[in-house]
């Protein structure tokens, strides 16, 4: 299964991101195909009930998301796993994880922030008999876009929290580095911000790169 989540807060039309996403998308043709918009549909943020029951889950050890309703006390802890095992589902069901993120002051959309908070669920994506990350198969594309120039070597390069952010998240939760991809866009502002003039050449290219490295990837 193809799970395909944007958090991108533009339309399609003004989305380099979201554009991006469906590229990959047409080229892989999945029959069985999963799409959530965070910001038509946002993650609820996480709750005091729903850290008190993580704490309490995690004092059992690996506990796997079946047996998660036996711990539950409350009706808002009810409420919490209610809302976050859906979204754990999915993504366990999930062959190919595809993430559309833009870059917003220097990071990650808020949107996509409260999706990781929720589905990282403590212990809900570990093997609870063997310790192994349930990830450890699963191919993550990450989809970038910057407004500016943030790659290794550019003057705005050390301002990127962006990628170490997603590589850190995604290595923490064991994506193997081989299942984990991220391919940004970079200038994608070049058309609206004065200071960037003279670069639209390169912001094509890095488009036009960001095009090719994901109509090769959807078609492993």
């Amino acid at each position: 299964m193809l799970l395909h989540i944007d958090s991108s807060a533009d339309s399609t039309a003004d989305s380099v991101t979201r554009r991006l996403t469906e590229t990959f998308v047409r080229a892989h043709g999945a029959a069985d195909h999963r799409h959530r918009d965070l910001s038509a549909e946002p993650v609820p943020p996480i709750t005091p009930a729903y850290t008190t029951l993580g704490r309490r889950v995690e004092r059992e050890g690996f506990v796997p998301p079946a047996k998660v309703p036996a711990l539950i006390e409350t009706a808002a802890e009810r409420r919490e796993w209610d809302l976050t095992r859906p979204y754990i589902s999915e993504l366990l069901a999930a062959d190919t994880l595809l993430l559309g993120v833009p870059m917003y002051n220097l990071s990650v959309p808020a949107s996509l922030k409260a999706w990781i908070d929720r589905v990282t669920f403590p212990g809900a994506l570990t093997d609870p008999d063997t310790g192994e990350s349930l990830l450890r198969d699963t191919r993550v594309v990450v989809v970038m876009a910057r407004g500016g120039g943030y790659g290794p070597g550019t003057p705005r390069g050390h301002l990127d929290f962006q990628t170490p952010y997603l590589k850190a998240y995604f290595g923490n939760l064991g994506v193997p580095p081989e299942h984990l991809h991220l391919v940004a866009a970079e200038l994608t502002r070049v058309d609206v911000m004065p200071r960037l003039a003279g670069l639209e050449h390169v912001a094509a290219d890095s488009l036009d790169r960001a095009r090719a490295t994901l109509t090769t990837l959807a078609a492993v």
